[in-house]
């Protein structure tokens, strides 16, 4: 029998290598894991963590202005981005050790560097080979950035969250959940913002009633949204600003330009394909269901795997792995009815099918729907309003989709998410008392429905 330095060796320290990691050597596997950056991955050194942190930061210019509503006088007031940054710094840096203690506590060799691999079962990380009977990839995503002239004097989310100053005037070109919380982190900070999408309305993927909804709540708020304008070129001014040009619009002058224009997979330069590791079209890792790659002893989890690009997806991806291989258990990640949420301004929640999935999957579906101007907004002026959905699937009364765009979305969808999850009908929603005061009791109030049936 071959004899590895280790029994799991993985690639990549973010939440998915982590949590596999970890609850590998917790079942007495002995494990490694290479990481050529900081340990977190993406959701924590330069994705969700530090994105929150910042979206909090941008809902203060509101909470003020609303302040005055409700009896009190705010005093004189400034903002200062160097110091936000500073501040988010600290706390990614003691979220990184959390990390690092924790895969230490667990008895993980952590190796820093590079890893490629130089055959189906060795790995090579800073000159140094170590040989191990099963490999998990778990490299994640990278921005991409579309080739165009002027392309490097524009940014992308990596870099936003080091700017050395806030932008006066910022264009975001894309059209999904990174573009639209951005340009509300950079509209509530204080920018002017320009959001330029190629396609005729952004988060493409959602249900549509949200996607026009949100539109039109960030324009009240001030972002200027430009649709089917893909990005051309981008070039400097005589005066350092840029001019930005897009199909089928006049040249936008702004100070800075940011590419949120989609993510690839991390699989360059780890010597998978000479290793037998097959990969998609777009160059993710293939797996099964049960994340094992086309070599049978390597596997994959996370965004690298290009399935459902969510931390806690990767993090239910790593854990079935480490159950099947070491836990005597094995395991698949549920990849139905995941809840997820868009932070953006007001934020979006979601979970289960849209409309339109829900009628191509069920045939006739019935549709509650309602929106209003929640009750903080009475006393503050403010005319931001709430949209709540449920979709039904008419011959079951399952509830199949739950949809909102508001405040506390992301809170309360989670709460629906179980709901949904445990297919509970629309008979057992409106049995369910409602809190009031509050805007989700409207989920076990809605009485409206259309019915919408499919074309066959």
């Amino acid at each position: 029998m071959a004899t590895y330095d280790y029994d799991l060796y993985v690639i990549g320290g973010g939440s998915g290598g982590v949590r596999a990691a970890r609850m590998s050597a917790g079942f007495g596997a002995r494990v490694a894991l290479a990481e050529s950056y900081r340990l977190g991955g993406t959701c924590v050194i330069r994705g969700c963590v530090p994105k929150k942190l910042l979206v909090y930061a941008s809902h203060f210019a509101e909470e003020f202005e609303d302040a005055a509503g409700y009896g009190w006088t705010v005093g004189a007031r400034s903002f200062s981005w160097p110091a936000l940054i500073a501040a988010k710094d600290r706390e990614i840096a003691r979220l990184e050790g959390v990390y690092r203690g924790l895969l230490e506590k667990a008895g993980v060799t952590i190796h820093v560097g590079q890893a490629r691999l130089l055959d189906a079962h060795t790995v090579e990380v800073a000159g140094q080979r170590h040989t191990a009977a099963h490999i998990l990839i778990a490299t994640g995503g990278r921005p991409q950035v579309p080739a165009m002239p002027g392309a490097e004097l524009g940014f992308t989310s990596n870099e936003a969250f080091h700017l050395p100053e806030l932008p006066r005037r910022v264009a975001i070109l894309g059209g999904g959940y990174i573009a639209v919380e951005f340009a509300g982190i950079f509209n509530g900070l204080g920018s002017e913002v320009v959001l330029a999408y190629r396609g005729p309305e952004f988060l493409r993927g959602f249900d549509d009633d949200v996607r026009h909804f949100l539109h039109a709540e960030i324009e009240k708020k001030g972002v200027r949204v430009l649709l089917n304008a893909p990005p051309l070129a981008i070039a400097r001014r005589a005066d350092g600003a840029l001019d930005l040009a897009l199909g089928g619009q006049p040249p936008q002058a702004v100070d800075a330009v940011m590419f949120a224009t989609g993510r690839v997979p991390n699989t360059q330069g780890l010597g998978l394909e000479p290793a037998g590791v097959a990969l998609t079209a777009s160059g993710a890792v293939r797996v099964d269901a049960a994340s094992r790659s086309s070599v049978p002893h390597i596997y994959a989890v996370g965004d690298v795997t290009q399935r459902i690009a969510l931390t806690p997806v990767a993090i239910r991806e790593g854990a079935a792995v480490a159950a099947t291989l070491y836990g005597g258990k094995p395991a698949t990640a549920d990849h139905a009815d995941v809840p997820t949420a868009v932070f953006s301004q007001p934020p979006v929640g979601t979970v289960g099918l849209t409309e339109a999935q829900a009628v191509a999957r069920y045939g006739t579906v019935e549709a509650y729907q309602t929106d209003f101007r929640a009750m903080k907004h009475t006393l503050s002026g403010r005319q931001e309003r709430t949209l709540m959905k449920l979709i039904v699937d008419a011959a079951t009364q399952r509830v199949v989709g739950a949809h909102m765009v508001g405040a506390d979305a992301p809170e309360i969808i989670q709460g629906i998410g179980i709901a949904v999850k445990a297919g509970l009908t629309k008979a057992d929603f409106d049995a369910t008392v409602g809190i009031h005061p509050t805007a989700a009791e409207e989920f076990v109030t809605l009485r409206e429905k259309k019915v919408v049936r499919s074309a066959a």
